[in-house]
Parts: structure tokens; sequence; C-alpha cells
């Protein structure tokens, strides 16, 4: 057999599976470093499924871009709750996933001699892309002192493919400050730069904020796509479907990609997504005030600022480390080295936990910051 091809030799170590190795083998403890929702999807979405799954023309090949009245129902979500008009055959890439978005809008927009651009710090997936691509990875730094906003002035401007940002922040549990998204349009201009802004975390924003898609942007669609997930409004981590949405010439690609690497999505899963995209919203909301009153519970242990997705993001103090909680505290935490050059001495929380396994974890964790 010949050698591995460069391109899987190129990819980096799987965090999250690295992360689970190291928490298996450190023996009985608790896992507060997994953003794995905890709550599935309501009632009506599994009946749904159930419902769709018993039909005898379930099992067929879906169609390869999805199923019509589904990209008309994140269409309509777009337009009533992030104020975005798109065109639903034009503008939407329906997706197994936003995990599998990441790296083939790599795939799509990269290659050797281009250069990626990622936050730092980052979602651990977000090398992968690159990686695989063959392209070049540079960062552009989110500053603390500014409210973890990135400074393009920073960022690189040659041969550049893509720009990757996520708000609200995965890992820094920030939402976006004004005039972000507008210096990101502008840099995609300035630079031919498609800006990638991964919104899975959309939904879940704390203490009266309302959700900000980077669509809403003016010029958004001409330089730069969106992915939405499932996973984090509805709880359906675990069912794989996403979207790719905006410039249609990019979900144009991400749908060639689809077109010659798989054939649809089951439908009852996308079934089920219209359910939920269409029918009753309380559970998203319901959703988002749990964490955030985990989150208030957190924010009595540990000095940060989270103001949405479902983690809270702290600075280690001298001489504690991950690692330490791990094998000294039996408390897991994911590792800020996993997150980008400057995670170093930084730990992300996770809220998708039960209040009784949280309030655990943060015993655990009080005990070790007082020692």
């Amino acid at each position: 057999m010949r050698a591995r091809p460069a391109r899987l030799e190129r990819l980096p170590e799987q965090y999250f599976g690295a992360l689970l190795k190291r928490v298996a083998a450190a023996g009985e403890v608790l896992d507060l470093g997994r953003g794995n929702p905890e709550t599935g999807p309501p009632q009506h979405v599994v009946d749904a499924l159930t419902e769709a799954a018993n039909r005898p023309t379930a099992h067929g090949y879906a169609p390869f871009r999805g199923l019509p009245e589904l990209r008309s129902a994140i269409s309509e979500r777009y337009r009533d709750v992030y104020r975005v008009e798109l065109d639903p055959d034009t503008e939407v890439a329906v997706v197994p996933g936003t995990k599998t978005a990441i790296v083939e809008l790599c795939l799509a927009l990269a290659e050797g001699g281009s250069t990626v651009v990622l936050p730092d710090p980052w979602y651990p997936d977000y090398p992968s892309g690159p990686a695989i691509a063959g392209a070049e990875l540079a960062t552009v730094p989110l500053d603390p002192a500014r409210d973890w906003q990135p400074d393009f002035s920073r960022a690189p401007r040659d041969e550049i493919a893509a720009v990757y940002l996520n708000y609200p922040s995965n890992p820094c549990a920030v939402v976006v400050r004004d005039g972000t998204f507008e210096a990101a349009v502008e840099y995609g201009r300035e630079t031919g730069a498609v800006v990638v802004h991964d919104f899975a975390y959309g939904d879940l924003v704390f203490d009266g904020r309302k959700p900000q898609s980077f669509l809403a942007t003016h010029g958004a669609k001409d330089v730069g796509v969106e992915m939405f997930s499932m996973s984090k409004s509805y709880g359906m981590a675990g069912w794989r479907l996403g979207f790719v949405l905006g410039n249609s010439e990019v979900v144009e690609r991400i749908n060639l990609l689809n077109d010659h690497c798989r054939v649809g999505i089951f439908r009852p899963v996308q079934e089920a997504a219209i359910a939920a995209l269409t029918g009753p919203q309380e559970s998203v909301a319901e959703r988002a005030a749990s964490y955030q009153r985990r989150r208030d519970r957190v924010l009595e242990v540990v000095d940060a600022v989270s103001e949405g997705t479902f983690y809270v993001w702290f600075e280690l103090p001298e001489g504690l480390t991950a690692q330490n909680l791990l094998t000294e505290h039996r408390l897991a935490l994911a590792p800020g080295e996993g997150f980008g050059p400057s995670g170093a001495r930084w730990a992300r929380i996770s809220l998708a936990v039960s209040d009784e396994t949280l309030e655990v974890g943060l015993e655990r964790l009080a005990a070790a910051l007082a020692s």
C-alpha cells in the first residue's frame, strides 16, 4: 500500500477525540469539557421524525440538494427572526451538519498557495479545513481588551481565500459588537476573501440580547456565507443537519461538492427539521434561559464574561492547569491550548450538562481555585 496522501498527513490532531481519550484514561472524572447538548429536541420534532420514518416512501434517496420545503423553512426563519432575505433555490445549501461545511467550505474556496484566516482563539475543528485544502493557515487576533473582536489591521492581506468568524463566539462566549461585521465585509472586499460566519450558537444569547446574523449586514451576501446548525438551537446535535446560506456562488460550490460526495440526507431528518423550524419556538427561548441560569451560577465561582453560547471561557490562575484539574481534582474542562495559540492558560466550561453535574463540578473547581 502506498503511503497516506499528504492531505491526510497535514491534518492536525482531532482535538475533541484526543480530549475524550484523555478524560477516559483519567478514570472516573466529572466532565464539564464537552459541548454536547444535554437536552434533545421538543417532542413534536421527534414525532415528525417517527411519522416520516414510518412512511413507505421514506427510505429511498432524498433530493441531492435537500427538500425544497426545508430550504424554504430556513429562509423563512432568516426572514422572520434575523431580518435576512434569502432565495431558497440559490442561497441555501443543505449539509449533513456544519462540521462538514467547516471543512468543505475550505475545499470550495482555497487551495495550495492561498491562505485561510482563522480567529485566534478558534473553534478546534477550523484548522482541519485549510489542512485538507492544502492552504496556508493564518490568524486574526481576538483581543480580550476589545471584547474578543477581530483586529483586521493585524490580519494578512495577500492571497486570502477565506476568513472565518463565529459569534456568539466559541470559545470566548461573547456576542458580536457594532462594527465587527462591517469590518469583515470591508476586509472581504479589499482582499477578495470570502467571509465564513459560523452562527451555530446564534439563538443562545443572554441578558435580553437578540440574535445577530452576519447576513443582516449591508453587503454581507456579496462577500460571504453563514453556517446555521440545527444542533444548538433545537437540540438536534446527533441528527447532523445544517445549512450554508448567503452568497449564491459559494452556495453553488457547496452544492456541487454535495452532488459528487453524497446522495442527499435521510428524508425523515429533513422533515423533522421542517417541523422544528416552522413549529412552536418556545423551546429555543427555554433552552437559552436554562444556559443563562447555569451561566449565572458559574460566574459565582470564576471571574469571566459569558454573553451567549453554552460556555464560559476563563483564564486559569497561575499554578493551575487543566491537567491539574483533571488528575488532582477529577474535573475535566476543555484546555485552552486546543483553541489556538492564544488559548494557553485559558479553559472552557460547558453549561450543556445537568444542574446536578454542574454543581458537583463547580464544587471541585472552587476547591481547586481556593488551593
